[in-house]
């Protein structure tokens, strides 16, 4: 989707499929609205159809003297929409352009958004992107229309030069946040024989050719003689070799100050010797959704180019049963020299990010993200509304969750009590991979922050919030993408420090 911004441009001279007015509840009871549209607009609100209400959309189609074939109504709620709520209206009015087949979208912004400058920009353009997204399918006959091709953004009046230069930032920042969740979301959305390490690391080349990034794949050889002995465990029960992953973004001088993200990439999970239940295994599919999400970032820092250093880690492997497969009571030597006792082999993205910290702390990081679909005790907690958050660093977590909340992806801290860590405690190895049913979030999060020997750390388990059953807010069926954007948005406040 192309976003450009018109200054000094009207409604009647932009052209297009369809115009999207931005309309108040206050606007609309006192009928302060445009004249060329407001007998309409008062027609549609008497009859029902439109109140003005945040999210509400309506289609009003127009005579065949208007410069548009139909005005989309779109609804701010009683006061101006701040930048999440923007966000998901957005999403409204780029899903209400689609169902009308919409290729060219103009929308008049109110002053009261302008007010709000490259923040309102970059939650439109996210918003008009993230909604229109729909998960690939594979049948014969494939429908080609995405969305509108292009969108103008506008205001009532002519603006100041420095307004117009925050509006055109904010777009180019919100569009390059917008595309690389599309690119965790379509990575996310691939069937496990579309996707298997080999294919995720190719994907990961992919990206950092495009931004001529260094990057690294270390094969099931390499991996096995640095002694990651955690990946090799869980990826030698399948066909498809295991891989580590790493692409480095260096936007300063020096490689110091380095962030590390790091993201599971279990490309399917069956839960191995410890098999799955077959209900709802389909979408494990989406277990690599940590290493999407990192990999989207990647993409992004490659387009933004921020003055930050980032160094990104995958760990990838396919989880299966087989005669080769890892089996509880195996006593497994990590990275790190540490020693995992097995008990279950469906808790194994705990034990490849184990390797996978470690590999980050070797390449220079001095603070450690990792996003993982981990448990299905985060559900049990926080359903798929929130992603569950573990860390041994207060303040750092502090600085993620604002992050969070200038994305909109939500975030909820779990506690991390020297209990739990108690209960990870193994008589025949240093640490073992499950801790039973109660506090399995907090404790498989607190296995991970093992392995980052001391460095400030938080884990992200997203088991809940990678992959929806139905449309929510900015995300479509299937997966979101979550926690590309709050990455970007704490990795790019680290670039104004």
């Amino acid at each position: 989707m192309n976003i450009e911004w018109n200054n000094g441009a009207s409604s009647a001279e932009a052209a297009g499929d369809a115009l999207c007015i931005i309309i108040s509840e206050t606007e609309l009871d006192n009928g302060s609205l445009a004249a060329e549209w407001k007998a309409g607009i008062e027609h549609a609100a008497k009859a029902g159809l439109f109140a003005g209400k945040l999210n509400q959309t309506y289609i009003l189609p127009l005579g065949e003297q208007a410069p548009y074939p139909a005005l989309i109504l779109a609804g701010s709620g009683k006061e101006a929409p701040v930048a999440c709520e923007l966000r998901v209206l957005a999403a409204h009015i780029s899903r209400a352009a689609a169902r009308m087949k919409a290729e060219v979208l103009g929308i008049q912004l109110p002053e009261s958004l302008l007010s709000q400058g490259a923040l309102a920009a970059q939650a439109l353009a996210e918003g008009l992107v993230l909604g229109v997204y729909r998960r690939k399918h594979y049948k014969q006959e494939q429908t080609p229309y995405k969305g509108p091709a292009s969108v103008n953004l506008f205001p009532q009046s002519s603006v100041e030069a420095g307004v117009e230069l925050s509006m055109r930032s904010g777009i180019q920042r919100g569009l390059a946040f917008a595309d690389a969740t599309h690119l965790a979301r379509d990575l996310t959305n691939l069937p496990g024989n579309l996707l298997t390490p080999s294919g995720l690391a190719a994907a990961a080349i992919e990206v950092a050719e495009r931004h001529g990034l260094p990057a690294e794949v270390l094969d099931e050889r390499e991996i096995e003689q640095k002694g990651m002995g955690g990946l090799l465990a869980v990826g030698k029960g399948s066909v498809h070799p295991p891989r580590m992953i790493v692409i480095r973004y260096q936007g300063t001088g020096e490689w110091s100050n380095v962030t590390g993200i790091i993201g599971k990439g279990i490309t399917f999970d069956t839960g191995g010797i410890s098999l799955k239940r077959a209900p709802g295994m389909e979408d494990m599919i989406s277990d690599m959704g940590g290493a999407a999400a990192v990999l989207g970032v990647m993409e992004a820092l490659g387009r933004l180019r921020p003055r930050i250093n980032v160094v990104m880690v995958i760990p990838a492997a396919e989880n299966m049963p087989s005669a080769g497969a890892f089996k509880p009571g195996d006593v497994i030597t990590t990275l790190s020299g540490k020693t995992i006792e097995v008990l279950n082999t469906d808790a194994e993205g705990r034990v490849v990010l184990g390797d996978a910290l470690t590999y980050a702390r070797e390449w220079g990081a001095e603070r450690l993200i990792d996003v993982a679909t981990l448990t299905g005790a985060v559900l049990s907690i926080l359903g798929d509304v929130a992603t569950g958050a573990v860390t041994n660093d207060g303040p750092f977590m502090q600085t993620l969750l604002e992050a969070s909340e200038r994305s909109g992806e939500q975030i909820w801290q779990l506690p991390a009590y020297p209990e739990f860590r108690e209960l990870l405690r193994s008589e025949v190895a240093d640490i073992r991979n499950a801790a039973g049913r109660f506090g399995g979030a907090s404790t498989a999060g607190l296995f991970i922050g093992e392995f980052a020997e001391g460095l400030p750390w938080i884990h992200l388990d997203i088991a809940g919030t990678a992959f929806l059953s139905r449309e929510r807010g900015v995300n479509s069926k299937g997966a979101t993408g979550v926690m590309v954007r709050t990455l970007l948005e704490y990795l790019l406040h680290l670039n104004m420090e």
